[in-house]
């Protein structure tokens, strides 16, 4: 399964040789066989005769290796460095193929923002479960069970309890339990999130309760947390999977939305924002992006300075950083995203943010 250090091999692979990278959508009723290798040449169809022993070992992965499973497969392959990497996905992906110097790296980026390093907790007044999901797979889970709660009847000091502060007809004793499984519940979470590399929190219960577990968890965790919603009662883990992917989805789409305002606005006020292709790609160069993002899919010729390796969306006859000349690229945007990755710039790749698109597709927010 991909993981950030799967992503930073691929950016640092550089042989000299142009690589073939490979992203190929799989319907659930085509998995195998003919379905999948008549969709596959298609694709790989109108690329240039020099990639042809790399089209073999892609075809025959497909042809002999494949096992059917996924709704996605990523392929790299670079022939004449014996260089081969596969990687199957639950998620689907726009289909695409290129020949580019290094490994095509963009969608996996966003896949690994959107889809990566999720947890879910499961919390009642008992006991919480515990899921670790990444990419739309669900990779660990863990139950922790406190102390049983044995209900009273309503009436007498239950009752009076209940006036007093408490549900009613719970006794203080009920309550000390439920609070002692609630921190219990709320330190294993932290543990088990710390341990599974969660980037991202989902709670799921009753309103009630995740309102006193969510006070509970360190204050750190707190501020992962990016949704909630009510499961049914008997949801088995693959039913909540779904609505944890759903419902990650949904909280994703509103944090882009606001990083793209923020990077459009800063712009447009001549603060720490940057917007379009050539701005966004000084910035870069510069070393002032902090946050780099593009629309996925977003695909740009453009120009490197063979000296520094600026890259520009302008060609220029002597580069203004170090004098040398530009060399044409076919997607300066791909060589835009690996500089990033390479360094300590966030990079977040968007899908469906119009405000994005009438920003010239590309924007930054930026250090100063």
């Amino acid at each position: 399964m991909l993981g950030e250090q799967d992503l930073k091999s691929l950016l640092k692979f550089d042989a000299g040789y142009p690589v073939l990278s490979v992203y190929l959508n799989i319907e659930p009723a085509e998995r195998g066989g003919e379905p999948v290798r008549r969709r596959l040449r298609a694709l790989l169809r109108p690329l240039p005769e020099p990639v042809a022993a790399d089209l073999q070992i892609v075809e025959k992965y497909f042809e002999h290796e494949y096992d059917g499973s996924g709704r996605s497969a990523v392929v790299f392959s670079c022939a004449p460095a014996a260089f081969f990497q596969a990687f199957l996905f639950q998620l689907p992906q726009r289909s695409r193929a290129r020949w580019l110097p290094q490994p095509y790296v963009k969608p996996l980026a966003y896949l690994l923002d959107a889809y990566g390093g999720y947890g879910l907790a499961r919390v009642d007044k008992q006991s919480v479960h515990l899921y670790a999901y990444h990419l739309g797979e669900m990779v660990a889970s863990q139950e922790v069970a406190g102390q049983a709660v044995r209900r009273t009847k309503s009436g007498g000091a239950s009752a009076l309890a209940g006036r007093r502060g408490g549900v009613a007809g719970q006794s203080h004793h009920e309550q000390e339990i439920e609070q002692r499984n609630l921190r219990e519940a709320a330190e294993a979470s932290a543990a088990f999130f710390q341990g599974h590399q969660v980037r991202r929190v989902l709670l799921a219960g009753t309103e009630e309760t995740l309102a006193q577990f969510r006070a509970l968890l360190p204050k750190a965790w707190q501020s992962l947390v990016v949704g909630s919603f009510s499961p049914d009662r008997d949801a088995a883990p693959a039913d909540l999977l779904a609505r944890a992917v759903e419902v990650g989805r949904v909280a994703e789409a509103a944090r882009e939305a606001a990083l793209v305002e923020s990077a459009v606005t800063a712009a447009a006020k001549g603060k720490a924002g940057a917007t379009g292709l050539q701005n966004t790609l000084r910035a870069l160069h510069q070393g002032r992006a902090l946050t780099l993002m593009i629309s996925e899919g977003y695909r740009a010729p453009g120009y490197v300075c063979t000296g520094c390796g600026q890259i520009s969306a302008q060609d220029f006859a002597a580069c203004p950083y170090c004098g040398k000349k530009a060399a044409a690229i076919e997607d300066a945007v791909e060589l835009a995203v690996q500089k990033a990755m390479r360094g300590t710039v966030e990079v977040e790749v968007i899908s469906g943010s119009p405000r994005l698109e009438q920003a010239g597709r590309i924007a930054a927010i930026l250090r100063y």
